[in-house]
This record gives C-alpha cells, structure tokens and sequence, in this order.
C-alpha cells in the first residue's frame, strides 16, 4: 500500500498493492499499522458506509460539525465517481482550497478525507457503489454543506449541468 499526501495538507491518496492473475484480484483495503504509520496520527474507524447512485448524481459538499466532525476514508467498489474535496478549516494554510480525484473499481484508489473538510462526489457510472470508512458516528443536528454550484470554488463536477441530479438539501446550501 503506498499513501501519498495530496496538495490539501492532510488529505492522503491510498494506492493499494493489487495483486492480479486469472481467478482475479486482492488488495488489502486498509491497515491501521501502516496508515497510522504513514499519516503520522491515528485514526479509530468507527462506522462504514455504502451508497449506490447512478450516473449524475451530485452528493455533497457535506461535513460535520464541532464534536461530531468526521475523518473519512472513501473508495469505489463498482463504477466510478470524481471524489472532492474543500479544506474547511479556518485555520489552516489550504483554507478553502479544492482537490478532486478519480475514485472508480478500476484504479482501486481510495481517498483519507481528515476531520474539517467539506467532502461530495459525481457519479460518472450508472450503478456506482461508493463506500467509506468514518471516524465518528453521523449526528443530524451537527451537519453541514457547502453549495456545490458555488462560484467560488470553481470545482468542474465533470458532469453537464443539465445532466446533474442534486438533492433538494443540497441545492440549498449556502454560497460561501
């Protein structure tokens, strides 16, 4: 496994080592050694989710708030998403800078989204199943979004507007 910092501090892309041959492949997802190793901090994973969306679909840009914030370790297992990420924290030197990557069952990669960024993704498959690891239970009273249309953040969903399929929470976001 091979993790490499993105140009948000703190934010990581995990490369697995996949092995291939005729029945298939495997790869180690995660290792809590390694990771906490190479990351530089330690990270207890507490809950797993899973979600299926079809093509277009725009989820996001959420986060968690105050005690409930949330570290995220995402990936795909079916289809493809492009995966974005907003520094969130005010007191950090990529305050409200962006990074998008990727993320599909193809190239295996997985993203480590640290506690106090805003996070969402665009589907760019039908079918697409989308998992992630998070660090801290969901508390509703505690979320938060950032508009994903906003101006400001310049981020290219890769998807036609006329194409995107956004929820009506997350089309009422806040500009910043």
């Amino acid at each position: 496994m091979q993790i490499e910092e993105t140009k948000l501090e703190g934010c990581f892309i995990v490369r697995p080592k996949v092995f291939e041959d005729s029945r298939g492949y495997f790869f180690e997802s995660f290792n809590q050694e390694l990771f906490e190793k190479t990351i530089g901090s330690s990270v207890n994973f507490i809950q797993d989710n899973e979600a299926m969306s079809n093509y277009g679909v725009v989820r996001g840009l959420h986060f968690q708030k105050g005690d409930f914030a949330q570290a995220k370790l995402v990936r795909v297992v079916r289809g493809s998403v492009l995966d974005v990420v907003i520094d969130y924290r005010q007191d950090s030197k990529t305050y409200l800078q962006s990074f998008s990557i990727e993320l599909s069952a193809e190239n295996h990669l997985q993203l480590f989204v640290p506690r106090g960024f805003a996070h969402g993704y665009s589907v760019l498959e039908d079918h697409t199943i989308f998992t992630y690891k998070c660090d801290n239970f969901y508390n509703k009273e505690s979320e938060g979004g950032l508009n994903l249309a906003d101006p400001k953040l310049q981020i290219d969903w890769k998807i036609p507007v006329a194409d995107r399929i956004i929820s009506e929470k997350d089309k009422n976001y806040s500009f910043l």
